[in-house]
């Protein structure tokens, strides 16, 4: 049952009408606050399929203002590499003293990034990162020889979005007490990269609908004919 802040939120979105972004994000930040401070998501529904290897839609994005949320980062390294993970910012540095930890069922970090000679270990963790979205991967910066770089830009608000099965998307681009043109200048950029990382062999639509919403809020649509015509 919806509660009565959704309900109130709910009358300030017109049906199923597509608002320019600036006007999607003026009337998410009117709806009712909660007593905490709400992410604010984008959803994406995408018409390309998800079982086609080359249809994949993935990639990362810096975050112009930053996601507001504190992220955790495991980097797989040895050495000096190492070293310089841990004087850049990330929580959790090693290697298979780690992989260890996480075949026993530790998940306490948001991000992992290993160098690619780790990779050939790393990997065996299909089972363990795989259904998580945290495999370390190049598409997505996380696989790199420049560890310093990788960890201060996802400390800085770069974000990975990734399609699920069912070729939705899902990405946390601010929290609610965040500006209205901070909220829709993240949105902006969310917005251009997932178009910009249209498979090439999509067909026809490619993004289907684009929704904004908070935590606990009902979702805003947004007309994307403006990124279009760009």
């Amino acid at each position: 049952m919806a509660s009565k802040r959704f309900k109130e939120a709910l009358k300030l979105v017109e049906g199923k009408k597509a608002y320019p972004l600036t006007q999607a994000v003026d009337v998410l930040k009117k709806f009712p606050r909660t007593k905490f401070d709400e992410s604010v998501d984008l959803a994406f529904k995408l018409s390309v399929d998800p079982k086609q290897s080359d249809q994949m839609v993935r990639g990362t994005v810096p975050l112009p203002h930053g996601s507001g949320k504190k992220v955790r980062i495991l980097v797989f390294a040895e050495g000096t590499q190492a070293e310089a993970a841990k004087a850049a910012g990330a929580e959790h540095v090693g290697y298979k003293d780690i992989i260890t930890k996480i075949k026993g069922g530790w998940f306490d970090f948001d991000i992992a990034i290993a160098t690619p000679d780790t990779m050939q270990e790393v990997r065996k963790l299909g089972k363990e990162l795989g259904p998580k979205g945290l495999m370390p991967n190049p598409k997505t910066g996380t696989v790199t020889e420049d560890l310093a770089k990788a960890v201060n830009e996802f400390k800085a608000g770069r974000v990975e979005f990734k399609m699920d099965k069912s070729a939705n998307l899902h990405v946390s681009i601010a929290k609610a007490s965040f500006e209205a043109g901070q909220i829709k200048d993240n949105a902006r950029a969310v917005i251009e990269a997932v178009l910009k990382a249209r498979p090439a062999s999509a067909k026809g639509t490619y993004l289907t609908t684009c929704t904004l919403s908070t935590t606990m809020s009902p979702g805003v649509r947004i007309d994307t004919r403006e990124f279009l015509a760009a």
